[in-house]
């Protein structure tokens, strides 16, 4: 049995790189998109003869930039790969955080041993749901065992151990609304635009997802064990709708985002602006608010004023005080987001100190991130 410790060393390390990325509600356009084709150099994916879907997903990968560019020519489109060339996983999520990008579209081809099986497929982060989501999730992960230092890397996480993905079931993902929403784009689009056979958004434990900080998926074109769906992707009449449908998708969820920035822009101004003036109105409550032990409703704690909290994990299913996450805390806090159970640790109206304390919590639960609440209501994430 895996243990607790090393599950919570893989979620620390994975969450690294989150430290200086903007928020994706901050009120940004979305400017910067990175788009990753899988495998590469000596790890082709899956072959059939000689047929590899490295070479299939960088021509897509190539095409669907490109078509982005023409519709959005400010738009900043950087690849994590542009050749034929092996890329670590963890490389690849770290040139999408060092960019802070606003979107990461990483695409595969599936295979399989049953060949009538064909269409395609979107994954969002999260925990697979059946057996045929952990084999996929299984085989892109594989990947690892060709990186000399993979068991340093990746602190012993083993993607051909169902025990090693346990990982994921306590995973908090901030963008998972975002992410489904750009998946469901991709998908609807591919079934429009592409004539692609809709196998649905789905989640799995995809470690390259794992690692991003910002709305991310993963994307299955087809099936190369499937002789339609390898004909098509192997023509360049596929590979354009293909690359054309992802690029449709990219277009609608960029209205979204951008839509939605203009409102936030227009109705709030910069957090530590905010928090600056509230200060020294605050000046006699900067220690944290006064709850006893047990999980607490963190509107009826912050219904006046503006308060700073540590959200350190988010469920769709309400969880009690005695849950193993909560383990190391005495005082919770619940806040219920949009159907979303959303946990938080410390309650502080002093911002400086709120950020000392975030820097303190991390060391804890590495997944903490400081959000700031005003009568009753959640207005943004802080810092990651």
């Amino acid at each position: 049995m895996l243990r607790i410790s090393f599950i919570l060393l893989i979620i620390t390390l994975t969450t690294a790189t989150l430290h200086n990325i903007r928020a994706q509600d901050s009120g940004f356009e979305l400017k910067t998109v990175v788009i990753d084709p899988g495998h590469g150099g000596k790890d082709p994916g899956a072959v059939i003869r000689n047929i590899k879907e490295k070479d299939i997903v960088l021509d897509v990968a190539l095409r669907t930039g490109a078509e982005i560019k023409k519709v959005f020519p400010s738009v900043n489109v950087i690849y994590t790969r542009d050749k034929d060339v092996f890329v670590p996983l963890d490389k690849r999520a770290e040139i999408a955080n060092k960019n802070e990008a606003d979107l990461f579209i990483s695409l595969h081809v599936n295979s399989f041993r049953t060949t009538s099986i064909r269409g395609a497929e979107t994954f969002v982060l999260g925990r697979h749901r059946t057996e045929e989501n952990l084999k996929v999730a299984q085989m892109e992960n594989s990947v690892i065992l060709l990186e000399d230092d993979h068991t340093t890397r990746y602190e012993g996480f083993d993607p051909n151990s169902a025990e090693s993905y346990i990982m994921f079931e306590l995973i908090q993902n901030e963008f998972l609304e975002q992410s489904s929403f750009f998946a469901d784009q991709i998908q609807k689009s591919f079934v429009f635009k592409a004539s692609l056979k809709d196998r649905g958004v789905k989640q799995a434990g995809f470690l390259v997802l794992r690692q991003t900080a910002m709305p991310s998926v993963l994307v299955e074109l087809g099936f190369l064990s499937n002789n339609n769906d390898k004909i098509y992707m192997l023509s360049n009449e596929g590979k354009t709708k293909m690359a054309q449908s992802i690029a449709n998708a990219f277009a609608s969820y960029k209205k979204r985002i951008d839509a939605r920035s203009a409102v936030t822009v227009k109705k709030t101004v910069d957090p530590e602006v905010v928090a600056s003036k509230k200060i020294d109105e605050n000046l006699a409550a900067t220690a944290q608010k006064p709850a006893e032990a047990g999980i607490h409703k963190l509107d009826e704690y912050t219904a006046n004023g503006v308060w700073y909290s540590l959200q350190i994990l988010a469920s769709r299913e309400e969880l009690s005080a005695s849950n193993k996450a909560f383990n190391r805390f005495e005082t919770i806090f619940v806040y219920n987001d949009d159907g979303w159970y959303k946990y938080y640790v410390e309650l502080l109206s002093d911002y400086n100190k709120a950020l000392e304390r975030h820097g303190e919590i991390k060391k804890i639960n590495g997944e903490a991130f400081l959000v700031q609440f005003e009568n009753g209501r959640k207005i943004k994430v802080l810092k990651y």
